[in-house]
């Protein structure tokens, strides 16, 4: 039915269904892939359905975490490299989730943009997808937002929303004693926090993002955007093995600020820095920046991106474990009965 009129559109608005419409289809079989047990409905609908029992679950209790990857974002769009951030937001929501002792079930995204561009949308839910697959959650929703006159152009943001479960009474930090070991878990990098600072130092050392790493192959950009690792898997198989009390995301606040978080507070942790290596990229950030290492401490993971709380009579068969699993694991400490974080050795 028409009356003949050639008004104003949507479109001249500035939003485009057609192209939301093309992206859905492009990120169906990505989103596919990451179907697990308990799904029942994925894409396409107001809401997706997911079944607990149809998971394994007798008595879950359910987790939820969200997170975004940060100004990291900021790198990603002025290179063009936005194919690992997707990896980014499902892994620093899936990450936290599992500290709680919690199996990651299903995620959804929110992808916001002032003009949606197809292909970069794709590329990174293709990734948030990739994140999803390699965590044994699935991607079973999302909203993809085109706002314009919010973002400027090319720009756009990201957040990420979990959910987890576990059998009623396994919750961790659970058990939690001094004389526990503390097994640190190797980062890939920066990974999604203090990126502010990062591109702070960036700009003090002139160099752009297109220039030779200095410490990698690459260039700084495509280095420093090395996605955040995932460490769902591995760390469910050292829960499962036994023995271990509490798990630690190292984020935003670096070891200082998070071990505590899992720790009575009646209790603390002295930790070894001369336990493992501090990786270039650090060094690089460090020395630029003049950076004290108690800065250094609280701002970035520091080469340990998961600290694993574990009975000190298991922490040579979690080792182990997590070794077979694939992460590089450095005995970096203790709990103590002194409340707060302690460090002997040095990094620099």
């Amino acid at each position: 039915m028409t009356d003949g009129k050639n008004g104003i559109t949507y479109a001249d608005a500035g939003v485009d269904i057609d192209a939301g419409n093309a992206l859905v289809e492009r990120i169906k079989p990505a989103a596919k892939r990451t179907a697990r047990p308990g799904v029942m409905s994925g894409l396409g609908g107001f809401g997706a359905l997911f079944d607990l029992k149809g998971a394994g679950f007798t008595d879950p209790v359910l987790v939820a975490a969200t997170d975004g990857v940060g100004t990291k974002l900021r790198i990603a769009i002025d290179t063009g490299h936005v194919d690992g951030v997707g990896i980014d937001l499902v892994a620093m929501c899936v990450n936290d989730l599992v500290c709680q002792g919690a199996e990651p079930l299903f995620f959804l995204d929110y992808f916001a943009t002032g003009k949606l561009d197809t292909d970069t949308a794709a590329r990174v839910i293709e990734g948030i997808a990739e994140g999803c697959a390699r965590s044994g959650c699935a991607l079973i929703g999302g909203e993809t937002a085109e706002m314009p006159g919010m973002y400027p152009a090319g720009d756009f943001d990201l957040a990420g929303f979990a959910v987890g479960a576990m059998e009623r009474g396994t919750d961790l930090p659970s058990g939690v004693a001094t004389g526990d070991v503390l097994l640190g878990l190797a980062s890939d990098g920066v990974h999604s926090n203090g990126y502010s600072l990062v591109r702070k130092l960036v700009e003090v050392s002139g160099l752009g993002w297109e220039a030779d790493c200095p410490w990698a192959d690459g260039s700084l950009g495509e280095v420093l955007l090395t996605p955040t690792r995932l460490y769902v898997t591995q760390a469910l198989a050292a829960v499962k093995a036994g023995g271990v009390h509490a798990l630690a995301h190292i984020t935003g606040g670096g070891l200082t600020e998070n071990l505590p978080r899992v720790l009575p507070e009646d209790m603390g942790a002295e930790i070894d820095l001369s336990a493992w290596d501090l990786p270039p990229v650090f060094k690089w950030l460090a020395a630029t920046g003049g950076m004290a290492e108690a800065e250094l401490l609280k701002t970035f993971n520091c080469g340990i991106g998961m600290i694993v709380v574990v009975a000190a009579d298991r922490a040579d068969a979690l080792t182990a474990v997590l070794e077979e699993a694939g992460e590089t694991v450095s005995r970096i400490g203790s709990v103590t009965g002194t409340p707060g974080v302690a460090y002997t050795g040095t990094l620099l």
